[in-house]
């Protein structure tokens, strides 16, 4: 469930905020239009909203801007409390993508750069139970890495293995990215309909709606 992720950062908390801002030069592509990709998040969501891999707070606070009722969601400890103190009034609770609680009843499920941390099997699991969450016209709104192909994931690791990004590399090798059909079907499985578009190199928006349940014909 991602679960396996979480250790990484304690490490990450203290420079997270330097990275998405370019500071990171092995890490600049994957953050190139960091603002704009998490604007497109909260500008796709509706209230209430419920935020998956809350980190530093980032995207939470473009939701709170919109006006927008949130719940975040955060396994790591080290992240919460950094987002506690930056929003002493947003609800942050510990849980993941499967396993959480919340009081609200969302429309939206939100998340940034964090779902590569499930397989595609986990993946699967959770669109089905937000779809049994969400309403009809309920909406998933995720931005992460995926890439069109499985070839090319592989041509995209071997360009930054000749950058000599030894750590990047290793994140695409370790974790669970994925590609543009099988996320398709996974979603499309689970009665949304979805739409993907490039915000970088790196990232895709996937902006999801449940369709609504047609009545049988009598």
């Amino acid at each position: 469930m991602g679960r396996e992720f979480v250790e990484i950062f304690d490490e990450w908390v203290h420079t997270y905020d330097e990275s998405v801002s370019g500071k990171d030069k092995e890490y600049e592509d994957v953050f190139v239009n960091y603002n704009e990709i998490l604007q497109a998040v909260a500008d796709g969501a509706i209230g209430p909203v419920v935020e998956f891999g809350v980190g530093t707070g980032n995207l939470t606070q473009k939701l709170i801007d919109r006006g927008l009722e949130v719940t975040g969601i955060e396994p790591n400890r080290a992240m919460r409390e950094v987002t506690e103190k930056k929003m002493s009034n947003t609800v942050i609770i510990d849980g993941d993508f499967l396993e959480f609680e919340t009081e609200m009843e969302p429309k939206t499920f939100v998340s940034s750069y964090a779902f590569h941390h499930l397989t595609d099997g986990e993946k699967a699991e959770a669109f089905k139970l937000y779809g049994n969450l969400l309403p009809a016209d309920g909406k998933v709104v995720f931005a992460d890495t995926i890439f069109e192909t499985e070839q090319a994931q592989q041509d995209k690791i071997a360009y930054e293995e000749a950058r000599g990004h030894h750590n990047l590399v290793e994140d695409l090798k370790r974790e669970h990215y994925t590609t543009i059909p099988a996320m398709k079907a996974l979603i499309e499985e689970a009665g949304f309909q979805v739409e993907f578009t490039q915000l970088n190199s790196f990232v895709w928006l996937i902006d999801a709606t449940k369709k609504a349940e047609v009545a049988p014909t009598v």
